[in-house]
């Protein structure tokens, strides 16, 4: 049978090409290869619609977007349950599995493996199949004009298949650091599909780069370190259970990022952390489910990595079969705890802490020696002489920044309603218009001690750094002001984007910098004058500037500082400079 080739390919690593597969309308380029080669997105359009031919009662090949250069974003939705809408799913009460493949289109594995799993599902007509407790939607490639840039070096440090495509999209976007400020098209897209289907499990397949080792898999799920206590304990379960099969088929897989502590150094040991949401396992957990990272081993062949991949997708369904109704009803649960942090602290970002404990790493001999290129300290490899590397790792991650949620919410003054109300809408936030003016209302407002803005761009935003804190201060709301109360599912993602000082809030990707801008300023001639008319008019005022000379030589040789004291105290200063333009609130306005 085609199944029995396939799986025996693939686990003993053959390159032949499947001659079983060269009549298989569901077959993929990679097989006919013997998993040299992968195939370009029309072959994604002509399976998508070969799979809803052949299993019309089981498939729907849907479009979700367009992509910038005008491809159809495609998802296959599969179940043998009957459900092939969201709103069938979600009456259901079905566990929904979004599983990706390719938002780095060079790592290009989940979309060869996610067709063949699936096939294999769906060949799977017994009472027990995995298809008939869920939804599967599998988009077999995320970044798809990024796929179409097609080319045999566009990753050097990975081995296979013979051409591949590239990183970022069309309009140069890392997806991969798009969930949080949804910038790309195609993450406005996701967002939908996300925010029409619920997915409980969200599943970003990768291959990572990196130092040579004999593990081949990493896989990290969130919320195990973060978020809902409850679902912590959910999220361990799914990922000891991956590992737990992939070990059994022997894969060497971890759970954290293999990446070193001291880059090329691999004496140095790994610290684990959890993702900011820029990223999708840092981005899950704050909609109260699950995000897992799979990452293969760029060093190992396209055989076997697709082979690992194709593993990992079935041992995750195997899982939302069998645990995803209790799952989903701790997911919801969660949704409910999470619209009851008013006034709780809540983490916004996390590091590891000093405590290491010692991990037994498999890895390969290796020498480090100066470069006669680079003039740097480099690490080579003997692969064929494997070796233990006793190192640690930090993976006792803890609250980093935490901040107490509002009362009851944050209001967005009217002048910027406009655009964080459609960003808001991206993610499925819950907000609502104030219709008329507030006078005089007591609310908290966050003014920056100190800016940073970053020198270099990062994916066309100049990242921004806030020092500061938020103060009561009664202030004027105009109308048309939005809105966005704490008491909601998606509390912990409101403050994720709201909060100036967490990691990609919208403040720190720089979307507020005007508002961190002196737009207005004194001449040096008149602040002359306007100084002394101050210090003749305020002996007390003099006395602080006196004492300031003394105690801060910074301050006393910058003319400019010396001015701006005098200025700050004038009518004319901008009292909305290094004001943060979004407040809290707490009570729900009428």
């Amino acid at each position: 049978m085609l199944r029995s080739a396939v799986l025996s390919a693939l686990l003993t690593l053959t390159v032949t090409p499947l001659v079983n597969a060269a009549s298989d309308p569901l077959s993929t380029v990679a097989e006919r290869s013997g998993f040299q080669k992968t195939g370009r997105y029309e072959e994604v359009i002509a399976l998508c619609a070969a799979f809803q031919k052949t299993y019309p009662k089981q498939v729907r090949c849907t479009e979700f977007g367009r992509t910038p250069e005008g491809r159809p974003m495609l998802a296959l939705i599969v179940s043998r349950s009957g459900a092939l809408s969201a709103e069938a799913a979600h009456q259901r009460n079905l566990p929904v599995l979004l599983i990706q493949g390719g938002i780095h289109a060079g790592e290009i594995d989940g979309k060869d493996a996610g067709f063949l799993a699936l096939r294999e599902a769906l060949q799977d007509t017994s009472a027990n199949s995995v298809l008939n407790k869920q939804v599967l939607i599998f988009v077999p490639v995320f970044n798809i004009d990024g796929h179409e840039r097609f080319g045999r070096w566009n990753r050097p440090n990975q081995r296979g298949p013979e051409e591949m495509g590239w990183r970022t999209t069309g309009q140069n976007f890392n997806l991969n650091r798009d969930y949080a400020k949804a910038d790309a098209p195609e993450m406005q897209a996701m967002l939908q599909l996300v925010n029409r289907w619920d997915p409980l499990a969200y599943i970003d397949l990768h291959v990572t780069d990196g130092a040579k080792f004999e593990h081949d898999v990493s896989i990290q799920v969130e919320p195990v370190h973060a978020s809902d206590l409850a679902q912590r304990k959910d999220g361990e379960a799914l990922r000891d259970a991956v590992i737990g099969d992939l070990s059994k088929q022997g894969s060497l897989p971890l759970p954290f990022y293999m990446s070193f502590k001291v880059d090329d150094d691999p004496s140095s040991g790994f610290v684990d952390d959890v993702s900011p949401p820029r990223f999708s396992t840092g981005y899950f957990h704050l909609r109260n489910r699950f995000g897992m990272l799979v990452e293969t081993h760029s060093w190992k062949d396209y055989p076997t990595r697709v082979r690992i991949t194709h593993n990992t997708i079935v041992s995750i369904m195997a899982q939302i079969a069998a645990h995803g109704e209790a799952w989903l009803k701790t997911a919801q649960q969660a949704d409910l705890r999470a619209a009851k942090l008013a006034g709780q602290p809540v983490a916004l970002s996390y590091e590891a802490s000093e405590k290491t404990r010692p991990v037994a790493f498999r890895g390969y001999e290796y020498t480090r020696t100066q470069s006669d290129i680079s003039g740097a300290l480099m690490t080579r490899y003997d692969e064929s002489k494997p070796q233990i590397w006793n190192v640690t790792v930090r993976d006792d991650l803890q609250p980093k920044l935490s901040v107490n949620a509002p009362l009851a919410g944050y209001l967005v003054p009217a002048a910027h309603a406009a655009w964080v109300g459609e960003k808001l809408r991206q993610h499925g936030i819950a907000f609502r218009v104030l219709p008329a003016a507030l006078d005089k209302v007591a609310l908290e407002t966050f003014r920056a001690t100190k800016t940073t803005f970053d020198a270099q761009s990062m994916e066309s935003h100049q990242m921004l750094k806030l020092q500061g804190a938020w103060h009561g201060e009664t202030r004027d709301l105009g109308a048309g002001a939005l809105f966005v109360p704490i008491a909601q599912a998606k509390a912990r993602l409101v403050m994720a984007l709201l909060e100036p000082q967490a990691p990609d809030s919208l403040a720190a990707w720089g979307r507020f910098n005007n508002a961190f801008e002196k737009k207005e300023y004194m001449e040096a001639y008149v602040a002359e004058d306007v100084a002394r008319a101050q210090l003749a008019a305020d002996p007390a005022l003099a006395a602080e500037f006196q004492k300031k000379l003394v105690d801060d030589p910074a301050f006393a040789k910058d003319p400019a500082a010396r001015l701006e004291f005098f200025a700050r105290r004038h009518s004319s200063w901008d009292e909305r400079f290094n004001l943060y333009p979004v407040m809290r609130t707490d009570v729900v306005p009428g």
